[in-house]
C-alpha cells in the first residue's frame, strides 16, 4: 500500500506537503533561537548548550538533538525527491513543445524548482561553516556559536550567501505554504484568502528574522 501511495501523483504531493511543513515548524523554532543572539554571548552560547541536553536525564547527551536532525534529514530527502520526480512526471507528460511559444512553468513553479535548488546548496554550505567549521572563516570555535556567527557575518560573501538563500526561502514558503494546504485538503472558496494571507505572513516574519542576523552583525549592534 505504501508503494501504491508513492508511486502516485498525490502521494508524492502528500509527501512534499507533510515533510515541508514539519521543516517549516523546525524554520521557525530555529530563527526564535537564532535571535537569542541579540541578547548577548552568555545567552546565545547557554541556548546552543541547551539544545545538547534536552531531555535530560531520560534522554541521553545530545539525543533528543540528533533525533531532531534525523527527522529533518528524511524529510530534506523525501521532499527534494518528491519534488524531482514530480517535475520529471510533469516533462514526460509534455515531451513536445506547444507549437505557439508559451511558458509552461509560471513565476511560483520557477520559483520552487530554482528556490529549493539555492536553498539544498545553501544547507550544505550552513552545515559545512556554523556545524563543522570546514568552510568557517576567521577560525572556527567549538562550543562557541556566537563567536562562529560574527565571524561568518563579519565576510561580505558570507552575508551574501545568507541573505539570498533566506529570500529564495522567503519566496518557497510564501508558495509552499498555500500549495500544501491545497495539497492536504484544508484549502476552499472561503478560506484561501486567510491561508494565502497566512502564508505571506509566515513568509514575511520568517525573511525579515533570519534577516535579522547579519544585519545586526554589520551593523555592529551584534558584535
Amino acid at each position: 500500500m505504501a508503494r501504491t501511495v508513492w508511486d502516485s501523483t498525490v502521494g508524492k504531493k502528500t509527501v512534499m506537503a507533510v515533510s515541508g511543513l514539519v521543516m517549516l515548524l523546525y524554520l521557525v523554532a530555529h530563527m526564535i533561537g537564532n535571535l537569542k543572539i541579540f541578547f548577548g554571548t552568555e545567552e546565545f552560547n547557554h541556548y546552543a548548550h541547551w539544545l545538547r541536553t534536552v531531555g535530560e536525564p531520560f534522554m541521553h547527551y545530545e539525543w533528543t538533538l540528533w533525533l531532531i536532525r534525523v527527522v529533518l534529514v528524511v524529510a530534506v530527502v523525501a521532499h527534494a525527491v518528491s519534488a524531482y520526480q514530480l517535475s520529471r512526471r510533469v516533462i514526460k507528460a509534455r515531451p513536445s513543445k506547444y507549437v505557439h511559444k508559451k511558458a509552461r512553468a509560471g513565476y511560483a513553479t520557477r520559483t520552487m524548482r530554482w528556490g529549493g535548488v539555492i536553498l539544498g546548496l545553501f544547507i550544505v554550505w550552513h552545515l559545512l561553516d556554523l556545524t563543522t567549521g570546514t568552510v568557517h572563516s576567521g577560525g572556527f570555535e567549538s562550543g562557541k556559536p556566537y563567536q562562529n556567527v560574527v565571524d561568518t557575518f563579519s565576510t561580505w560573501y558570507g552575508n551574501l550567501v545568507y541573505i539570498v538563500a533566506v529570500l529564495a526561502l522567503g519566496l518557497h514558503i510564501r508558495h509552499g505554504f498555500w500549495s500544501a494546504a491545497q495539497t492536504l485538503g484544508a484549502g476552499s472558496r472561503t478560506r484561501d484568502r486567510v491561508l494565502k494571507t497566512t502564508a505571506n505572513v509566515l513568509a514575511l516574519l520568517l525573511t525579515a528574522g533570519f534577516v535579522a542576523v547579519p544585519v545586526g552583525v554589520m551593523t555592529g549592534v551584534v558584535s
